[in-house]
C-alpha cells in the first residue's frame, strides 16, 4: 500500500511576496515522508552547479532545509537536479559518455554527502527531447545505473529517484522502463499538465479519467503495463491549476474552447498558471462560479472570460484513493510551496493535509 508523501520544494518560493512567500521554515516536516529540494544544475563536465548560489549557500537554504530533520528525524531529504529550465542538452551530453557518467555519479555522491541529503532525484526534462538525442533512451538508463553503483559502493543506502513524464502530455516517454526503473527506488510520476494554454484551447490540468489517454489513470497503467512495478510509482499531484483566457467560456461549455494563457496570479506571477494558494485567494475575493466535472473527477472555476482547471481537496482525496486501489508507492506533490499554507481558503495546508488524512 502507498506509504510515501513526497514533497517537492521550489527553492525560489522564498522570493515571492506577501502570502506567497515560502521560506524553508514554512515546510511542515511532519506532513511529508520525503522532501526534495529543487533544483541544482548539471555542467557539461559532469559537475553539479548551484543555480542560485546565494539562496543555496549564502542564505544557507540547503542547510536550513536539511535541518528540518532535527524536528522530524524520520524525514528523508533529497536534492533534485534539472527541472524544466535546465532543458536536456547537457544531460544528453553527459549521459552519452561513460567517463562523464561516472564523474557525474561521483559528483552527485559527493554533493549529497557534503550537504547531508539522504538521496538524489534525477529530473531530466526530457530524454530524447528539448535538445536531447535519440540515444538518450538507452543512455539515461546507463546514467542511473552509474549513480546506483556509485551510491551503493559508498557503504550507505542513499535514495535514488527520478521525476518522469506522464503519457498524453507533450513530454512523451523515452525510457526503457524496466531497465530504467530497476536502478531506482521509485519514480515520481508527473501526472499533470495534460492540458494548458500551450494547447491553445481549454482543458483540465490533471483529469483522473477521460475518454482519451490524457489522464492520470491512463498514465499509471501505461507505466505499469510497460514494466514499472506499481510499488515503485509515486503518483504526482498538482498543487496548482492551469488558467485560460477564453472568450465564450461558460459553466455549461468550458472544455475545448479556443483560449490563451490566463493572467498571472499575485504570488507566482506566471501566465497560464495559478498556485493553489492563488486560487484560494481569488475565490476569497468572490465572483467565481465553481463546477465539479464528474466525468474527469476534478473541479474548475470561471469568472468572465477566465477559466481555471485545478485540483481541490475533493479531487485530491479521489486520487489518493486511486493510488491506494492501484497499490502504488505513494503520492508526490509539485509543489509544497503553492499549497494554501496560510489557510486563506479555510484550514492551512489543505492539499497536503488531505493526502495525509486519506493515505494512512
Amino acid at each position: 500500500m502507498p506509504d510515501k508523501v513526497v514533497c517537492y520544494y521550489g527553492s525560489w518560493a522564498c522570493y515571492r511576496q506577501g502570502n506567497g512567500k515560502f521560506p524553508v521554515e514554512s515546510i511542515d516536516p511532519f506532513k511529508c515522508t520525503h522532501a526534495i529540494y529543487s533544483f541544482v544544475g548539471i555542467n557539461s563536465d559532469g559537475s553539479i552547479r548551484h543555480i542560485d548560489d546565494w539562496n543555496d549557500n549564502g542564505s544557507r537554504g540547503i542547510a536550513r532545509f536539511n535541518a528540518l530533520k532535527q524536528q522530524n528525524p524520520r524525514l528523508k531529504t533529497l536534492v533534485a537536479i534539472g527541472g524544466w529550465n535546465e532543458s536536456s542538452q547537457t544531460f544528453s551530453h553527459v549521459a552519452a559518455n561513460a567517463g562523464l557518467r561516472q564523474r557525474f555519479a561521483q559528483n552527485a555522491l559527493a554533493f549529497i554527502q557534503n550537504y547531508g541529503f539522504d538521496g538524489f532525484d534525477l529530473d531530466w526534462e526530457y530524454p530524447a527531447q528539448r535538445g536531447g538525442s535519440p540515444h538518450d533512451k538507452q543512455n539515461v538508463t546507463l546514467m542511473v545505473e552509474a549513480l546506483r553503483r556509485t551510491f551503493d559502493a559508498s557503504g550507505r543506502k542513499y535514495l535514488l529517484t527520478a521525476a518522469v513524464p506522464a503519457t498524453g502530455t507533450s513530454a512523451g516517454i523515452s525510457y526503457d522502463i524496466p531497465s530504467f526503473v530497476a536502478h531506482l527506488d521509485w519514480v515520481n510520476l508527473m501526472a499533470y499538465d495534460y492540458h494548458g494554454a500551450f494547447d491553445g484551447r481549454t482543458g483540465h490540468n490533471a483529469p483522473l479519467f477521460s475518454n482519451d489517454t490524457f489522464n492520470v489513470d491512463a498514465s499509471v497503467k501505461y507505466w505499469i503495463s510497460n514494466g514499472a512495478p506499481a510499488h515503485k510509482i509515486v503518483l504526482g499531484l498538482a498543487v496548482y491549476g492551469r488558467s485560460f483566457n477564453a472568450p465564450g467560456v461558460s459553466p455549461h461549455n468550458y472544455l475545448n474552447i479556443p483560449a490563451s494563457a490566463g493572467s498571472p496570479g499575485p504570488y507566482c506571477s506566471e501566465a497560464g498558471m495559478l498556485g493553489y494558494n492563488e486560487i484560494c485567494q481569488l475565490k476569497a475575493e468572490g465572483g467565481w462560479t465553481e463546477i465539479w466535472d464528474n466525468q474527469h473527477k476534478v473541479p474548475a472555476m470561471g469568472k468572465g472570460n477566465t477559466f481555471v482547471s485545478y485540483d481541490n481537496e475533493r479531487s485530491i482525496q479521489m486520487k489518493v484513493q486511486y493510488a491506494r486501489s492501484m497499490r502504488l508507492g505513494g503520492l508526490m506533490i509539485w509543489s509544497i510551496d503553492t499549497d494554501d499554507v496560510h489557510g486563506i481558503g479555510g484550514r492551512p495546508y489543505p492539499i497536503l493535509s488531505t493526502i495525509n488524512e486519506n493515505l494512512y
